[in-house]
Protein backbone atom coordinates (compact mmCIF):
# COMPACT_ATOMS: atom_id res chain seq x y z
CA UNK A 1 0.00 0.00 0.00
CA UNK A 2 2.91 2.11 0.32
CA UNK A 3 3.56 3.00 -3.33
CA UNK A 4 0.09 1.51 -4.70
CA UNK A 5 -2.45 3.77 -2.85
CA UNK A 6 -5.73 2.88 -4.75
CA UNK A 7 -7.66 0.11 -4.07
CA UNK A 8 -9.86 -1.78 -6.55
CA UNK A 9 -12.88 0.39 -5.73
CA UNK A 10 -10.81 3.42 -6.37
CA UNK A 11 -9.58 1.96 -10.23
CA UNK A 12 -13.15 1.00 -11.09
CA UNK A 13 -14.70 3.76 -10.19
CA UNK A 14 -11.98 6.20 -12.54
CA UNK A 15 -12.15 3.65 -14.92
CA UNK A 16 -16.19 4.28 -14.78
CA UNK A 17 -15.69 7.61 -14.88
CA UNK A 18 -13.40 8.10 -18.00
CA UNK A 19 -15.79 4.94 -19.88
CA UNK A 20 -12.97 2.29 -20.43
CA UNK A 21 -13.59 -1.26 -19.08
CA UNK A 22 -10.51 -2.11 -18.23
CA UNK A 23 -6.38 -0.57 -17.70
CA UNK A 24 -5.99 -2.20 -20.84
CA UNK A 25 -8.42 0.30 -22.60
CA UNK A 26 -5.83 2.98 -21.90
CA UNK A 27 -3.23 1.33 -24.14
CA UNK A 28 -5.14 0.54 -26.93
CA UNK A 29 -2.86 2.89 -29.26
CA UNK A 30 -0.06 0.82 -28.58
CA UNK A 31 0.41 -1.82 -30.72
CA UNK A 32 -0.20 -5.08 -29.39
CA UNK A 33 3.56 -6.25 -30.47
CA UNK A 34 4.65 -3.79 -28.13
CA UNK A 35 2.33 -4.49 -25.12
CA UNK A 36 4.05 -6.96 -22.66
CA UNK A 37 1.34 -9.69 -21.18
CA UNK A 38 3.44 -11.01 -18.74
CA UNK A 39 6.15 -10.27 -15.98
CA UNK A 40 9.56 -9.83 -17.46
CA UNK A 41 12.09 -12.49 -16.91
CA UNK A 42 14.10 -11.50 -13.87
CA UNK A 43 13.47 -12.77 -10.10
CA UNK A 44 10.88 -10.97 -8.07
CA UNK A 45 13.16 -9.66 -5.40
CA UNK A 46 16.58 -10.02 -4.57
CA UNK A 47 19.76 -8.41 -2.25
CA UNK A 48 21.06 -5.21 -3.18
CA UNK A 49 24.41 -7.26 -3.67
CA UNK A 50 22.50 -9.64 -6.09
CA UNK A 51 20.88 -7.11 -7.69
CA UNK A 52 24.21 -4.99 -8.38
CA UNK A 53 25.78 -8.46 -10.11
CA UNK A 54 22.95 -9.32 -12.19
CA UNK A 55 22.55 -6.24 -14.04
CA UNK A 56 26.45 -5.49 -14.20
CA UNK A 57 26.18 -9.03 -15.81
CA UNK A 58 23.71 -7.62 -18.38
CA UNK A 59 25.57 -4.72 -18.81
CA UNK A 60 28.68 -6.54 -19.94
CA UNK A 61 26.57 -8.15 -23.31
CA UNK A 62 26.62 -4.87 -24.51
CA UNK A 63 29.44 -3.47 -27.05
CA UNK A 64 30.46 -0.37 -26.49
CA UNK A 65 30.37 2.27 -29.44
CA UNK A 66 34.13 3.35 -28.55
CA UNK A 67 35.37 -0.65 -28.20
CA UNK A 68 35.27 -1.81 -31.95
CA UNK A 69 34.83 -0.45 -35.36
CA UNK A 70 31.12 1.77 -35.40
CA UNK A 71 30.16 2.60 -38.33
CA UNK A 72 26.22 2.79 -37.01
CA UNK A 73 24.04 5.67 -37.47
CA UNK A 74 20.56 6.57 -38.73
CA UNK A 75 19.51 8.95 -36.82
CA UNK A 76 21.92 8.48 -33.91
CA UNK A 77 25.70 9.19 -34.34
CA UNK A 78 29.24 9.02 -32.92
CA UNK A 79 31.12 11.80 -32.16
CA UNK A 80 33.85 13.10 -29.90
CA UNK A 81 32.59 15.25 -26.95
CA UNK A 82 35.29 17.26 -25.17
CA UNK A 83 35.74 16.64 -21.55
CA UNK A 84 34.82 20.32 -20.99
CA UNK A 85 31.33 19.82 -21.90
CA UNK A 86 30.89 17.33 -18.86
CA UNK A 87 32.54 19.49 -16.85
CA UNK A 88 30.67 22.97 -17.59
CA UNK A 89 28.06 21.68 -17.68
CA UNK A 90 28.01 21.06 -13.76
CA UNK A 91 29.01 24.91 -13.15
CA UNK A 92 26.62 26.28 -10.33
CA UNK A 93 25.60 29.02 -13.00
CA UNK A 94 23.27 26.42 -14.25
CA UNK A 95 22.22 24.43 -11.38
CA UNK A 96 18.76 26.24 -11.28
CA UNK A 97 15.49 24.99 -10.98
CA UNK A 98 14.57 22.91 -14.26
CA UNK A 99 11.98 25.09 -15.63
CA UNK A 100 13.15 29.02 -14.86
CA UNK A 101 9.77 30.02 -13.47
CA UNK A 102 11.67 32.46 -11.56
CA UNK A 103 13.96 34.33 -13.33
CA UNK A 104 16.00 36.32 -10.28
CA UNK A 105 17.26 32.90 -9.77
CA UNK A 106 17.82 31.46 -12.87
CA UNK A 107 19.62 33.48 -14.58
CA UNK A 108 22.47 31.23 -15.99
CA UNK A 109 20.04 28.77 -17.40
CA UNK A 110 17.99 31.55 -19.07
CA UNK A 111 21.24 33.11 -20.76
CA UNK A 112 22.01 29.71 -21.64
CA UNK A 113 18.67 28.99 -23.43
CA UNK A 114 18.83 32.51 -24.82
CA UNK A 115 22.47 31.97 -26.52
CA UNK A 116 21.04 28.00 -28.13
CA UNK A 117 17.99 29.89 -29.59
CA UNK A 118 20.87 32.10 -31.13
CA UNK A 119 23.25 29.31 -32.46
CA UNK A 120 20.13 26.74 -33.63
CA UNK A 121 18.66 30.22 -35.46
CA UNK A 122 22.24 30.84 -37.07
CA UNK A 123 22.66 26.82 -37.72
CA UNK A 124 19.47 26.25 -40.00
CA UNK A 125 19.32 29.68 -41.21
CA UNK A 126 16.11 31.24 -39.88
CA UNK A 127 15.16 34.23 -37.66
CA UNK A 128 13.80 32.01 -34.50
CA UNK A 129 14.45 29.45 -32.30
CA UNK A 130 12.66 27.67 -29.56
CA UNK A 131 14.28 26.59 -26.51
CA UNK A 132 14.74 23.21 -27.37
CA UNK A 133 12.24 19.90 -27.78
CA UNK A 134 12.39 16.55 -26.76
CA UNK A 135 14.06 15.19 -29.74
CA UNK A 136 14.05 15.26 -33.68
CA UNK A 137 10.53 12.99 -33.90
CA UNK A 138 8.36 14.99 -32.05
CA UNK A 139 9.86 18.13 -33.01
CA UNK A 140 8.68 16.95 -36.63
CA UNK A 141 5.71 15.67 -35.49
CA UNK A 142 4.95 19.25 -33.68
CA UNK A 143 6.23 21.31 -36.74
CA UNK A 144 3.37 18.87 -38.78
CA UNK A 145 0.76 20.64 -36.45
CA UNK A 146 2.55 24.11 -36.72
CA UNK A 147 1.76 24.05 -40.25
CA UNK A 148 -1.69 23.10 -39.78
CA UNK A 149 -2.17 25.99 -37.74
CA UNK A 150 -0.81 28.65 -39.68
CA UNK A 151 -2.12 27.38 -43.48
CA UNK A 152 -5.68 26.44 -41.64
CA UNK A 153 -5.54 23.31 -43.91
CA UNK A 154 -5.19 19.22 -42.81
CA UNK A 155 -3.17 17.49 -44.86
CA UNK A 156 0.42 16.64 -44.45
CA UNK A 157 2.43 15.24 -46.91
CA UNK A 158 5.73 13.23 -46.22
CA UNK A 159 8.81 12.28 -48.23
CA UNK A 160 10.27 8.99 -49.15
CA UNK A 161 13.45 10.22 -47.61
CA UNK A 162 12.00 10.96 -43.99
CA UNK A 163 13.36 8.93 -41.42
CA UNK A 164 10.83 5.72 -40.92
CA UNK A 165 11.20 6.46 -37.23
CA UNK A 166 10.53 10.28 -37.78
CA UNK A 167 7.78 9.34 -40.26
CA UNK A 168 5.68 6.49 -37.89
CA UNK A 169 6.09 9.22 -34.68
CA UNK A 170 4.40 12.06 -37.17
CA UNK A 171 1.56 10.21 -38.56
CA UNK A 172 0.51 8.95 -34.77
CA UNK A 173 0.29 12.38 -33.86
CA UNK A 174 -1.38 13.38 -36.74
CA UNK A 175 -3.80 10.88 -36.50
CA UNK A 176 -4.51 11.85 -32.80
CA UNK A 177 -5.42 15.69 -34.22
CA UNK A 178 -7.31 14.08 -36.94
CA UNK A 179 -4.55 15.20 -39.68
CA UNK A 180 -4.46 13.61 -43.10
CA UNK A 181 -1.28 11.85 -44.37
CA UNK A 182 0.04 11.15 -47.77
CA UNK A 183 3.44 9.40 -47.68
CA UNK A 184 5.77 9.03 -50.62
CA UNK A 185 7.42 5.55 -50.60
CA UNK A 186 10.61 5.05 -49.53
CA UNK A 187 13.01 6.29 -52.52
CA UNK A 188 17.07 6.78 -51.70
CA UNK A 189 16.63 10.06 -54.25
CA UNK A 190 12.93 10.79 -53.97
CA UNK A 191 12.23 13.88 -51.75
CA UNK A 192 11.12 15.92 -54.88
CA UNK A 193 8.26 13.61 -55.48
CA UNK A 194 6.40 15.38 -52.76
CA UNK A 195 5.56 18.36 -55.17
CA UNK A 196 3.13 15.45 -57.00
CA UNK A 197 1.14 15.27 -53.58
CA UNK A 198 0.58 18.71 -52.72
CA UNK A 199 -2.47 20.13 -53.21
CA UNK A 200 -5.37 22.86 -51.98
CA UNK A 201 -5.58 20.95 -48.66
CA UNK A 202 -1.66 20.71 -48.07
CA UNK A 203 -0.66 22.16 -44.76
CA UNK A 204 2.64 21.15 -45.42
CA UNK A 205 5.73 18.78 -47.04
CA UNK A 206 8.25 17.38 -44.89
CA UNK A 207 11.40 16.59 -46.27
CA UNK A 208 14.67 15.08 -44.83
CA UNK A 209 18.55 16.82 -46.03
CA UNK A 210 20.92 14.63 -46.22
CA UNK A 211 17.73 12.18 -45.56
CA UNK A 212 17.45 8.58 -43.92
CA UNK A 213 19.79 7.03 -46.91
CA UNK A 214 22.68 9.76 -46.45
CA UNK A 215 21.03 11.96 -49.72
CA UNK A 216 21.68 15.53 -49.95
CA UNK A 217 18.86 17.65 -51.50
CA UNK A 218 18.50 20.97 -52.74
CA UNK A 219 15.25 22.23 -51.39
CA UNK A 220 14.59 25.44 -53.27
CA UNK A 221 12.52 23.70 -55.71
CA UNK A 222 10.42 22.14 -53.51
CA UNK A 223 10.18 25.17 -51.57
CA UNK A 224 8.85 27.19 -54.71
CA UNK A 225 6.38 24.58 -55.50
CA UNK A 226 5.06 23.98 -51.98
CA UNK A 227 4.45 27.98 -51.53
CA UNK A 228 3.10 28.06 -54.98
CA UNK A 229 0.19 25.97 -53.49
CA UNK A 230 0.09 27.80 -49.96
CA UNK A 231 1.69 24.97 -48.53
CA UNK A 232 5.06 25.14 -46.06
CA UNK A 233 8.35 23.08 -46.34
CA UNK A 234 9.75 21.17 -43.16
CA UNK A 235 13.09 20.53 -44.04
CA UNK A 236 14.17 17.88 -41.45
CA UNK A 237 18.02 16.33 -40.19
CA UNK A 238 19.19 13.76 -38.56
CA UNK A 239 22.92 14.63 -38.06
CA UNK A 240 23.32 18.41 -37.37
CA UNK A 241 26.72 18.79 -37.90
CA UNK A 242 26.12 18.59 -41.52
CA UNK A 243 24.73 22.14 -41.09
CA UNK A 244 28.38 22.81 -41.16
CA UNK A 245 29.21 21.88 -44.79
CA UNK A 246 25.79 22.37 -46.59
CA UNK A 247 23.76 25.09 -47.63
CA UNK A 248 20.83 25.86 -44.54
CA UNK A 249 17.73 24.99 -45.15
CA UNK A 250 16.64 28.52 -44.33
CA UNK A 251 18.60 29.46 -47.81
CA UNK A 252 16.64 26.93 -49.53
CA UNK A 253 13.20 28.23 -48.50
CA UNK A 254 12.02 26.12 -45.74
CA UNK A 255 9.69 27.52 -43.42
CA UNK A 256 10.23 25.30 -40.05
CA UNK A 257 13.63 24.01 -39.44
CA UNK A 258 13.86 20.62 -37.35
CA UNK A 259 15.93 17.76 -36.38
CA UNK A 260 18.06 16.06 -33.80
CA UNK A 261 20.41 18.16 -32.05
CA UNK A 262 22.56 14.92 -30.31
CA UNK A 263 25.54 14.77 -32.26
CA UNK A 264 26.55 17.91 -30.69
CA UNK A 265 27.45 17.44 -27.47
CA UNK A 266 26.00 14.16 -26.49
CA UNK A 267 26.48 10.52 -26.56
CA UNK A 268 24.99 8.09 -28.27
CA UNK A 269 23.35 7.41 -24.18
CA UNK A 270 21.30 3.70 -25.59
CA UNK A 271 19.74 6.25 -27.61
CA UNK A 272 18.55 8.84 -25.52
CA UNK A 273 17.84 11.40 -23.86
CA UNK A 274 18.27 13.72 -26.77
CA UNK A 275 17.57 17.00 -27.79
CA UNK A 276 14.94 18.45 -30.40
CA UNK A 277 16.20 21.34 -32.62
CA UNK A 278 12.91 23.80 -33.97
CA UNK A 279 13.25 26.81 -35.13
CA UNK A 280 10.91 28.89 -38.26
CA UNK A 281 10.66 32.49 -39.57
CA UNK A 282 9.79 35.14 -37.07
CA UNK A 283 5.83 35.42 -38.48
CA UNK A 284 4.95 32.29 -37.34
CA UNK A 285 6.80 33.07 -34.50
CA UNK A 286 3.47 32.52 -31.96
CA UNK A 287 2.37 29.20 -33.14
CA UNK A 288 5.91 27.86 -32.90
CA UNK A 289 5.51 24.80 -29.74
CA UNK A 290 7.79 24.87 -26.80
CA UNK A 291 9.18 28.40 -25.02
CA UNK A 292 11.12 31.34 -26.04
CA UNK A 293 13.94 32.91 -24.32
CA UNK A 294 14.39 36.37 -24.34
CA UNK A 295 16.81 38.98 -23.46
CA UNK A 296 15.15 42.25 -21.36
CA UNK A 297 16.87 44.49 -18.19
CA UNK A 298 16.00 44.40 -14.94
CA UNK A 299 14.57 47.29 -12.30
CA UNK A 300 18.15 48.72 -12.34
CA UNK A 301 18.34 48.56 -15.73
CA UNK A 302 20.64 45.92 -15.92
CA UNK A 303 20.30 43.18 -19.30
CA UNK A 304 19.36 39.94 -17.94
CA UNK A 305 17.10 37.11 -19.20
CA UNK A 306 13.49 35.50 -19.23
CA UNK A 307 10.58 33.67 -20.85
CA UNK A 308 9.46 36.19 -23.32
CA UNK A 309 6.91 33.31 -24.87
CA UNK A 310 5.40 30.14 -22.99
CA UNK A 311 2.93 28.39 -25.12
CA UNK A 312 3.17 25.10 -24.09
CA UNK A 313 0.72 22.72 -21.86
CA UNK A 314 2.69 23.09 -18.83
CA UNK A 315 2.57 26.80 -18.63
CA UNK A 316 -0.37 27.99 -20.16
CA UNK A 317 -4.33 26.72 -20.49
CA UNK A 318 -4.46 23.59 -22.61
CA UNK A 319 -6.83 24.88 -24.67
CA UNK A 320 -4.75 27.92 -25.56
CA UNK A 321 -1.22 25.69 -25.94
CA UNK A 322 0.22 24.93 -29.42
CA UNK A 323 1.52 21.91 -27.98
CA UNK A 324 1.24 19.50 -24.72
CA UNK A 325 5.01 19.17 -24.95
CA UNK A 326 6.24 19.13 -21.22
CA UNK A 327 10.00 19.07 -21.51
CA UNK A 328 12.76 20.81 -23.16
CA UNK A 329 15.97 18.69 -23.08
CA UNK A 330 17.42 21.49 -20.94
CA UNK A 331 20.46 19.49 -19.30
CA UNK A 332 21.27 17.79 -23.55
CA UNK A 333 20.40 21.75 -25.04
CA UNK A 334 23.02 23.07 -22.23
CA UNK A 335 25.51 20.28 -23.68
CA UNK A 336 24.82 21.22 -27.11
CA UNK A 337 25.37 24.62 -26.49
CA UNK A 338 28.51 24.46 -24.78
CA UNK A 339 30.21 22.14 -27.32
CA UNK A 340 29.32 24.41 -29.97
CA UNK A 341 30.50 27.35 -28.84
CA UNK A 342 33.70 25.58 -28.03
CA UNK A 343 33.70 24.55 -31.54
CA UNK A 344 32.62 27.83 -33.09
CA UNK A 345 31.97 28.75 -36.60
CA UNK A 346 35.55 27.19 -37.99
CA UNK A 347 35.72 24.12 -36.07
CA UNK A 348 32.54 23.55 -36.53
CA UNK A 349 32.85 23.89 -40.24
CA UNK A 350 36.43 21.89 -39.57
CA UNK A 351 34.74 19.01 -38.11
CA UNK A 352 31.96 18.64 -41.17
CA UNK A 353 34.85 18.64 -43.23
CA UNK A 354 36.29 15.33 -41.38
CA UNK A 355 32.99 13.79 -41.36
CA UNK A 356 32.77 14.15 -45.13
CA UNK A 357 36.17 13.01 -46.13
CA UNK A 358 35.82 10.36 -43.49
CA UNK A 359 33.06 9.36 -45.36
CA UNK A 360 34.16 9.40 -48.74
CA UNK A 361 37.50 7.23 -48.05
CA UNK A 362 34.67 4.55 -46.53
CA UNK A 363 32.54 4.68 -49.23
CA UNK A 364 35.59 3.98 -51.96
CA UNK A 365 37.25 1.44 -49.81
CA UNK A 366 33.49 -0.53 -49.76
CA UNK A 367 32.48 0.47 -53.52
CA UNK A 368 35.79 -1.92 -54.14
CA UNK A 369 34.48 -4.75 -52.26
CA UNK A 370 32.48 -7.17 -54.93
CA UNK A 371 29.26 -7.27 -55.27
CA UNK A 372 28.43 -3.82 -53.51
CA UNK A 373 26.93 -0.77 -55.03
CA UNK A 374 26.93 2.62 -53.33
CA UNK A 375 23.30 3.79 -53.81
CA UNK A 376 23.68 6.81 -52.59
CA UNK A 377 24.33 9.93 -55.07
CA UNK A 378 25.23 13.08 -52.86
CA UNK A 379 26.09 12.37 -49.43
CA UNK A 380 27.58 13.88 -45.97
CA UNK A 381 28.55 11.42 -43.59
CA UNK A 382 26.15 9.03 -43.92
CA UNK A 383 25.46 6.61 -47.12
CA UNK A 384 23.31 3.44 -48.38
CA UNK A 385 24.94 0.33 -49.92
CA UNK A 386 22.97 -2.19 -51.74
CA UNK A 387 24.41 -5.99 -50.69
CA UNK A 388 24.32 -9.02 -52.43
CA UNK A 389 23.06 -11.06 -49.50
CA UNK A 390 20.10 -9.56 -46.73
CA UNK A 391 21.90 -6.66 -45.22
CA UNK A 392 21.03 -7.99 -41.15
CA UNK A 393 22.84 -11.71 -41.82
CA UNK A 394 26.03 -9.15 -43.25
CA UNK A 395 25.57 -7.23 -39.89
CA UNK A 396 25.79 -10.15 -37.57
CA UNK A 397 28.94 -11.59 -39.32
CA UNK A 398 30.52 -8.60 -39.31
CA UNK A 399 29.60 -7.69 -35.62
CA UNK A 400 30.94 -11.52 -34.65
CA UNK A 401 34.46 -9.74 -36.11
CA UNK A 402 34.19 -6.21 -33.99
CA UNK A 403 32.86 -4.26 -36.73
CA UNK A 404 29.10 -2.64 -36.09
CA UNK A 405 28.57 -2.30 -39.88
CA UNK A 406 25.73 -0.08 -39.73
CA UNK A 407 21.89 -0.09 -39.84
CA UNK A 408 20.22 -2.52 -42.19
CA UNK A 409 17.19 -0.19 -43.43
CA UNK A 410 14.62 -3.57 -42.91
CA UNK A 411 15.31 -2.71 -39.12
CA UNK A 412 13.73 0.74 -39.47
CA UNK A 413 11.34 -0.07 -42.48
CA UNK A 414 10.07 -3.67 -42.45
CA UNK A 415 8.00 -4.97 -45.86
CA UNK A 416 9.71 -2.27 -47.89
CA UNK A 417 11.96 -4.21 -50.34
CA UNK A 418 15.12 -3.02 -49.49
CA UNK A 419 16.31 -5.77 -47.41
CA UNK A 420 19.80 -5.87 -49.33
CA UNK A 421 19.94 -2.14 -48.47
CA UNK A 422 22.88 -0.96 -45.42
CA UNK A 423 23.06 2.14 -44.21
CA UNK A 424 26.19 3.24 -42.93
CA UNK A 425 27.96 6.21 -41.23
CA UNK A 426 31.51 7.59 -40.68
CA UNK A 427 32.66 10.28 -38.27
CA UNK A 428 35.55 12.04 -37.46
CA UNK A 429 35.91 9.24 -34.68
CA UNK A 430 36.38 6.44 -37.27
CA UNK A 431 40.16 5.58 -38.19
CA UNK A 432 41.87 4.54 -41.43
CA UNK A 433 42.73 1.23 -39.42
CA UNK A 434 38.75 1.16 -38.53
CA UNK A 435 37.86 1.95 -42.15
CA UNK A 436 40.51 -1.15 -43.71
CA UNK A 437 38.80 -3.70 -41.53
CA UNK A 438 35.46 -2.85 -42.40
CA UNK A 439 36.61 -3.30 -45.85
CA UNK A 440 38.66 -6.75 -45.32
CA UNK A 441 36.02 -8.45 -43.15
CA UNK A 442 32.34 -7.53 -45.64
CA UNK A 443 34.81 -8.54 -48.42
CA UNK A 444 35.10 -11.90 -46.23
CA UNK A 445 31.58 -12.38 -45.34
CA UNK A 446 30.23 -11.89 -48.76
CA UNK A 447 32.75 -14.14 -50.00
Amino acid sequence: MRYLPLTQQDRAEMLARIGAASVDDLYTDVPAVARRTGLVDLPLHQGELQVERALKAMAAKNTPAGSTAFFVGAGAYRHHVPASVDHLIQRSEFLTTYTPYQPEIAQGTLQMLYEFQTQVALLTGMEVANASMWDGSTATAEAAMMATRVTKRGKVVLSGGLHPHYADVTKLICDANKIAVAACPAAIDGEAKVVDLIDSDTACVIVQTPNVFGTITDLAAIAEAAHAKGALLVAVFTECVSLGAVKSPGEMGADIVVGEGQSIGNALNFGGPYVGLFATREKFVRQMPGRLAGETVDADGKRGYVLTLSTREQHIRREKATSNICTNSGLCALAWSIHMTLLGEAGLRRLAVLNHERACDLADALGGVKGVEVLTPRFFNEFAIRLPKRADAVVETLAAKGVLAGVPFSRLAPGTGLDDVLLVAATETNTDDDVALYARELKKALA
